[in-house]
């Protein structure tokens, strides 16, 4: 159907995302705006206590990495996002746990896409997370994260001069 735009919406299961904003990341997709619409907990508000300091720091230091290889500034790694479904298919996402979010940020700035990102309202989540709730389990997810952002800047970059 000409003019038909599919959307992908992504979100995250603990009751910690505000899908309030889910309309907001959507229209821009479907109306062709943009690419990848994502939802910036840091540019929203947020319940005390809602992000660690794990994770606050964790998302600026992914965030700067991501600027200062692809020139492209995000404020957030957050969950809540929506990208048209020809760009996600383009992407070839493959991380199958923590490092999804950072994979598809990266990918996206390498792929040129079109992105915004909109004030997302985030909550404390409903129970201990697995990931920013223990140690070992901060550790997993930073180092992982950490690893996508160098696999992609070393192998992207060698595909490209293929």
């Amino acid at each position: 159907m000409p003019g038909f735009v599919a959307a992908v919406a992504i979100g995250d299961d603990v009751a910690a995302d505000d899908l309030s904003a889910m309309e907001d990341l959507v229209g821009p997709v479907i109306d062709g705006v943009v690419d990848l619409a994502l939802g910036s907990r840091v540019l929203g508000r947020r319940e005390r206590g809602a992000l660690t300091p794990q994770q606050i720091f964790g998302n600026w230091l992914a965030c700067t990495l991501i600027q200062a290889v692809w020139g492209r500034r995000f404020t957030d790694l957050g969950p809540l996002r929506a990208i048209s479904r020809d760009a996600f298919d383009r992407l070839g996402m493959a991380d199958p746990d923590f490092g999804w979010t950072v994979e598809m940020q990266v990918k996206a700035a390498r792929a040129g896409l079109r992105t915004i990102e909109i004030p997302a309202n985030y909550r404390r989540r409903i129970g201990v997370s697995k990931v920013s709730g223990t140690i070992a389990g901060t550790v997993r997810a930073g180092t992982k994260i950490l690893w996508v952002i160098a696999r992609e800047a070393i192998y992207g970059a060698r595909r490209r001069e293929r």
